[in-house]
């Protein structure tokens, strides 16, 4: 990529981070208007000088003796006015960027497939929602602030300096061209950094988020002393990126300083010179000095917010790319309220990449409407990968599954959904209350004694009652306040309310002992019932009343039946079988 397609990049970056400001142009408007005020009073105290040191020191004027200390009250009245208009209303529009930003990035979450995650760390992820919006909103008002309110005053100083002296105003001029330089290569070097600064955030963000959520396993396998170093590691790259931009930035504002100094010694020499003092008065050139030394301080900012754009640009160039990525294909035109559950599964294969292979070669099974189909094999044989497939986490290469004989790929996606339950190996909960747990995702209102239903049903009401707030305890980040066993029953309760077709139950009760797994069997049996349930399981007992089970070897059918037919043949699962019989 060549430089001028780099600051083409940018500018596209920076036009399309600023329609976020667009519906609030009217308040930029008014804030533009309080940055000229603004900019005007620092050419006023300029200004001031000449009336200040020619009427009151040289011609001794009392009219403007009187005049001045109350010029010089009012005007900073109205810049100190103008200066809070100015930041209140940028941070009011800087924090609007920021919430609409957050929304669609989380939004777009929401519809991302799963091929993303299993591509990206949560790490990353949050540095993106958190870090990387700030950065933007920096540089989509923080940034403009700067850049418009010191430019305007820049012109506004210069102005003045060309009424006092045109010729002198010139040799200011001379040093612009080698300041523009100077900024053009620093912002190809801070946008470079600020990418590499995104980058070591989210490593950060990503071994911290480990380190949280295995703290057991750490504290059990004696691993402090290893993610310690891993910390230092990925800490020390980050302190490395910032502290290149720290340099950057200070090398760069001295070099721009020392140019501006050039050319205000060159002006005071010339100034001094014999033909030049008839021409101006004391009070002239001590405000032309004024001037170019109130020049400085916007010119500085000016160099130092450079640094803050090119991070905002690079942040919004990794937000853009979160934004575009593509949502679940979702373009089923058919509806369908409730699926009687009449599963087929027609040579499906499918793979999770090209380079690693088919996970699933031309698989076909059919569960009819209130079968229970069990799928046993060893792990990596694609059990959970075939069930998956049936809610369209990941789309199939070749083949076709259907239910009631409608392609899943003409349902609309929500329509699909709704027709499956799934209680997986790893229940996931959220940090909210037991209640709000079993009724999640719920599309109309449920009554508590719907909730406490279900929970006894599921063998989850006993233990609910025992705790201190009942169905409103809070259960903690992914149910860590409660057992693995109480985790699963209030998953199977979840589903049970969910009242679905199908049922999907990926090792259902592996977290269970064994009486609670008795009680559970013998509740989700009655439910299997009135729903075609799809089960993965481990132990064999307990899917022997199943009515199909599909035996899997890498990716594969290997046999199919009964319980009692596959052990009548003797082969894989009588194996299976026997094997487990001896382990119990």
């Amino acid at each position: 990529m060549t430089e001028n397609s780099v600051e083409i990049s940018a500018v596209q970056l920076y036009k399309r981070l600023l329609r976020y400001v667009k519906p609030y142009w009217l308040a930029f408007s008014a804030v533009v208007l309080t940055m000229i005020v603004y900019a005007a009073t620092e050419t006023g105290v300029a200004a001031l000088m000449k009336p200040l040191m020619d009427g009151s020191f040289v011609e001794r004027d009392p009219d403007i003796i009187r005049l001045i200390p109350f010029a010089i009250i009012g005007l900073f009245i109205i810049r100190g006015l103008a200066d809070f208009f100015t930041t209140y209303g940028l941070g009011w529009i800087s924090r609007n960027v920021i919430k609409t930003l957050r929304e669609e990035m989380f939004n777009k979450l929401l519809v991302l497939p799963a091929s993303f995650y299993d591509h990206s760390t949560s790490g990353q992820l949050m540095s993106k929602l958190l870090y990387d919006v700030e950065q933007v909103a920096s540089a989509a008002t923080d940034a403009v602030l700067t850049i418009i309110r010191d430019s305007l005053t820049i012109i506004g100083l210069l102005a003045w300096m060309f009424y006092l002296n045109g010729f002198l105003s010139l040799f200011i001029l001379i040093t612009v061209p080698f300041i523009a330089l100077l900024v053009y290569f620093v912002s190809i070097r801070f946008r470079r950094i600020s990418k590499n600064i995104q980058n070591s955030m989210g490593n950060v963000s990503h071994v911290s988020g480990e380190i949280i959520e295995g703290h057991r396993e750490i504290k059990t396998f004696g691993g402090q002393e290893y993610e310690s170093k891993r910390f230092d590691k990925v800490n020390q790259g980050n302190r490395r990126q910032q502290m290149k931009k720290i340099a950057t930035d200070a090398i760069s504002q001295p070099l721009t300083a020392l140019i501006a100094a050039v050319g205000l010694a060159l002006v005071i020499y010339i100034a001094t010179l014999p033909e030049m003092l008839e021409k101006i008065t004391v009070g002239g050139f001590i405000s032309f000095i004024t001037a170019m030394m109130m020049l400085l301080t916007p010119l500085k900012r000016l160099t130092k917010v450079n640094a803050k754009l090119q991070a905002g640009v690079a942040a919004a160039e990794s937000i853009f790319k979160l934004l575009d990525e593509r949502p679940e294909v979702d373009d089923g035109q058919l509806s369908l309220e409730r699926a009687e559950g009449h599963i087929e599964y027609k040579d499906v294969s499918f793979s999770y990449s090209d380079d690693k292979g088919n996970v699933l070669d031309s698989v076909s099974v059919e569960a009819k409407a209130g079968q229970t189909v069990a799928f046993v094999g060893h792990s990596g044989s694609g059990k959970t990968t075939l069930v998956s497939l049936l809610a369209r986490f990941y789309n199939i290469q070749s083949g076709e599954i259907s239910i009631d004989g409608f392609d899943i790929k003409q349902l609309k996606l929500a329509d699909l959904r709704r027709q499956i339950s799934l209680v997986n190996q790893q229940v996931v909960l959220f940090n909210d209350t037991i209640a709000n747990n079993i009724s999640y995702g719920q599309a109309e209102e449920v009554s508590e004694e719907m909730i406490i239903e279900a929970a006894k049903s599921a063998h989850a009401w006993d233990f609910i009652q025992r705790l201190p707030d009942g169905l409103h305890t809070q259960v903690g980040e992914n149910g860590v306040l409660l057992s693995g066993g109480q985790r699963q029953r209030l998953a199977i309760a979840r589903a049970l309310l969910r009242n679905a077709p199908i049922l999907i139950l990926d090792e259902a009760t592996s977290a269970l002992d064994s009486e609670a797994e008795r009680h559970i069997q013998a509740a989700l049996e009655t439910l299997m019932q009135q729903r075609t349930t799809l089960v993965i399981a481990h132990r064999l007992s307990t899917i022997e009343k199943a009515d199909l089970i599909v035996v899997m070897h890498n990716g594969e059918i290997l046999e199919m039946g009964t319980h009692s037919e596959l052990l009548a043949k003797g082969a894989h699962y009588a194996e299976l079988h026997r094997l487990q019989f001896q382990e119990q």
